[in-house]
Formats: C-alpha cells, sequence, structure tokens
C-alpha cells in the first residue's frame, strides 16, 4: 500500500511539473516568433547555439547563452524571469531542451521557435543575402554515379548525427565498391540546407540510378539503413 502512495504521489508530482511547463512554454513558428517579438518592449531574446554558430548569423539582439556549455544558468542570470524570453537555436531541439530548462529556473514565459534559425531564415531570406557552402549545382553532381549514393547532412552538436556516424564510416567502407557516402555539415552549407526545403537533422537520403528511393529527416538506425541500401 505505501509503495502505491508512493508511485501515485510521484505521478501526481509529474503531471504537476508537465502542466506548469505547459503553461509556461509554448512553441511557435517563424511568424508568430518575429510577430511576438516586434510587439514586446525590450524584448529577451535567448539563442542557446554555440559561439560559433551565433557568430555565423543570428536574430537581431539576440544574446548568446551556449545550452552545451557548462555556463548556462550563469549566462541567463541576469534575465527578467517575469517578462518573455524567445528561445531558439538552429533547428528546435536544443532550444526545447533549454527552454524547459528556463521554466524549472523561475521563468513565466518562454516562447521557443519551432525549427530554429533554419526557419527564421527561410521565413525571412536576406535582400542580395550571399550564398555560403556548396552550391546546388555542386549539391546535384554528387548524385552523379553509377554506385548507390547516400546523402547525410549533420552537424556537431546533433546527438542522432553522433550515433549514425559510426555506422555510416563502417558501411562506407565495407561497400565501398557499390556504396558512396556524403556527410554534408549542415551548419557550413546553410545556404544549400535552407534552399532544399530542411529544418531538422539529420536527414538520410538514398540515391539508386540518379533518383532518390529512401529520405528520413530524423535517426536511422544502421539495419533501417542497409535494407535501403
Amino acid at each position: 500500500m505505501k509503495n502505491l502512495k508512493s508511485i501515485i504521489a510521484t505521478a501526481i508530482i509529474t503531471l504537476s511539473i508537465s502542466c506548469t511547463n505547459s503553461q509556461n512554454f509554448k512553441s511557435v513558428d517563424a511568424a508568430e516568433f518575429k510577430a511576438t517579438i516586434t510587439k514586446t518592449d525590450d524584448a529577451q531574446i535567448l539563442d542557446v547555439r554555440t559561439p560559433g554558430e551565433y557568430a555565423n548569423g543570428k536574430i537581431a539582439d539576440a544574446k548568446n547563452a551556449n545550452w552545451n556549455g557548462s555556463d548556462f544558468d550563469t549566462q541567463v542570470a541576469n534575465l527578467d524571469k517575469s517578462k518573455p524570453v524567445f528561445v531558439y537555436c538552429l533547428s528546435g531541439g536544443r532550444s526545447k531542451k533549454a527552454a524547459n530548462h528556463l521554466v524549472e529556473l523561475g521563468f513565466k514565459n518562454i516562447i521557443e521557435l519551432d525549427g530554429g534559425y533554419m526557419a527564421w531564415e527561410k521565413a525571412n531570406p536576406k535582400t542580395n543575402g550571399v550564398w555560403s557552402g556548396m552550391t546546388q549545382d555542386d549539391y546535384n553532381k554528387l548524385m552523379i554515379s553509377d554506385k548507390t549514393v547516400v546523402i547525410d547532412f549533420y552537424a556537431e552538436w546533433c546527438g542522432p548525427c553522433k550515433k549514425m556516424g559510426p555506422y555510416l564510416d563502417k558501411i562506407s567502407k565495407e561497400m565501398a565498391d557499390n556504396v558512396l557516402i556524403h556527410r554534408i555539415d549542415a551548419d557550413k552549407n546553410k545556404s544549400l540546407f535552407n534552399a532544399l526545403g530542411y529544418q531538422g537533422l539529420p536527414v538520410i537520403i538514398v540515391i539508386k540510378n540518379g533518383k532518390p528511393t529512401f529520405f528520413k529527416n530524423e535517426f536511422v538506425s544502421e539495419e533501417e539503413l542497409r535494407k535501403a541500401l
């Protein structure tokens, strides 16, 4: 009976925390994110990517607090917990974790950008913007091969991408006669990634005879990919 009461109490506490988080944190698309910032005086905008990502482009007036760094709590300590905080990362994974943590720290109104900075750039294209990284023509040339081609869009910070890396290297060596694997860093090739319309990572595409036969915009297991090959 005591164990049952303990389980019920734990469930109630967990549900209570979940309800609190849902009340204090909401995820919105790029259009609503921008509109809400515009209507907010002295908006607190938090970029939770790495300093390197932040330096390569950011939303105006955003402060950088690296979610993967060791001093995230210190970096957000000076923010006003009673006022809205606008949070974003590259594609949305880190910012959702950061938003939930900010609620735990006592922040009352967290607005997270669904799809991250990639969604923001797609919704707010720069006039005469400079294309950076691999061109679309170079990308298209990667698919021209008598071998089966695998395209893997990844990023160094992406957890699922890291899990896939070792087995992709293994397949690349084991099946070198028949399979060609191209790993493309989405951070270094943002223009291409945005132009293709992708927003999350990883992205895995299998091309045979110049035509895509498999596509997935999420983690792919080694077994699943081998079946697709």
